[in-house]
């Protein structure tokens, strides 16, 4: 076995001594904790537009790239890069059609992103979208897995954007290898390269994202292959710090109920880490590789927390936020030492970016404390 780090072996002995502080019944101690003992300094990072989220740092830390429905004339989301340091925002996908999950590419700070602004009936769709709104017609926000959906890569200002996947189905959630060199990302092309059975084209036409299965592509979008092959939706895989893991979340055939998984970046060796009979998802592992972050509906269907759970899923997941509303789409800093998130803690009916202090020797004590898996009811 691989001796630890010195760097490790010091954040774990000061895991113990807090576990020890807490409390001296180890589930005593976890039921104890609060927000306040995971995150300090919580603030509101955007204000403008309907909704914000899906914030991802570049590789320094200094940047945000991120979705937000505030482009003029276009109700769906555009791609933004913050500059964390000076507060300054600008766009970065063309203005329209809809886009998702950007993500900065490490080394060339370039941004990658799912796009439909190809689509000829892009602006339509707009327009109704606007029209829809303005009558004060109610519907249910909901994504639609839209099968024009493809991933693109462009550099900080915009400029150089490049097609990279051009295959009909949804194609998107891509995220880059700590290298740069690789792309993993979700596709549910598998549903329009082969013919269905009567009941598969019921379900494509009900709940696409069935079809999703994680994919990896090298950078200039060569070599795509596919990793998972399971009934249901595969999406949102992110590389670990050192590259050799994947984690995803993987939902079950009628779409309800997630969980997070992990497997190595060649697609062996995947493995459930949670199990906790609700929509667990929107899963990303801490630099230090120790546990993984992820938000789920466990306590009220329309209540969405974020969680924590040691990467290989031996102990119960340790509950981070206590708001109500939703708190979901955690992602780490590259040094572990800050939070963010998407939230509705303001109040409003769309979430927006936030953004905290994290405190890495508490969750490394938390889950010190937590039941095992084995000895959960």
């Amino acid at each position: 076995m691989t001796e630890p780090h010195p760097r490790h072996r010091i954040r774990l002995a000061m895991a113990a001594l807090l576990a020890i502080g807490i409390s001296g019944l180890p589930s005593a101690a976890v039921a104890e904790l609060s927000e306040a003992d995971f995150l300090s300094r919580v603030r509101r990072l955007t204000f403008e537009g309907r909704r914000a989220g899906e914030g991802y740092f570049s590789p320094d830390g200094k940047k945000l790239v991120f979705q937000s429905e505030r482009h003029q004339g276009n109700p769906f989301y555009q791609i933004y890069l913050l500059d964390l340091e000076t507060g300054e925002t600008s766009l970065v996908s063309p203005g329209p059609g809809k886009t998702t999950c950007p993500f900065i590419r490490p080394g060339s700070g370039d941004v990658l992103f799912g796009s439909t602004h190809h689509d000829p009936r892009s602006e339509e769709y707009q327009r109704a979208e606007l029209e829809a709104r303005a009558s004060g017609q109610e519907r249910r926000y909901a994504w639609d897995y839209d099968p024009e959906m493809e991933i693109w890569v462009a550099a900080a200002d915009g400029g150089g954007l490049t097609r990279l996947t051009d295959e009909r189905g949804y194609d998107a959630e891509g995220s880059y290898s700590p290298d740069g060199e690789w792309i993993v990302f979700a596709s549910t092309r598998e549903a329009f390269q082969r013919e269905l059975s009567e009941e598969e084209a019921k379900i494509l036409e009900i709940n696409p994202a069935y079809f999703g299965e994680i994919y990896i592509m090298r950078a200039d979008g060569s070599e795509q292959r596919r990793l998972t092959d399971a009934p249901g939706y595969d999406g949102g895989p992110f590389f670990s710090a050192d590259g050799s893991k994947i984690v995803w979340r993987r939902f079950d055939e009628e779409g309800l109920i997630a969980d997070v998984w992990t497997m190595s970046s060649d697609g062996s060796n995947q493995r459930q880490i949670t199990d906790f009979g609700s929509m667990s998802w929107a899963p990303y592992l801490h630099p230090s590789g120790e546990y993984i972050f992820f938000a789920s509906n466990k306590h009220g269907f329309a209540n969405f927390e974020v969680f924590i759970v040691d990467a290989d899923g031996r102990k119960e997941p340790v509950r981070v936020t206590y708001t109500d509303g939703f708190d979901g789409l955690p992602v780490p800093s590259p040094d572990g030492r800050r939070l963010a998130w998407t939230s509705t803690r303001h109040g409003g009916e769309g979430g927006q970016l936030y953004f905290a202090d994290w405190n890495h020797e508490s969750a490394l004590a938390a889950l010190a404390a937590a039941a095992d898996r084995s000895s959960a009811n």
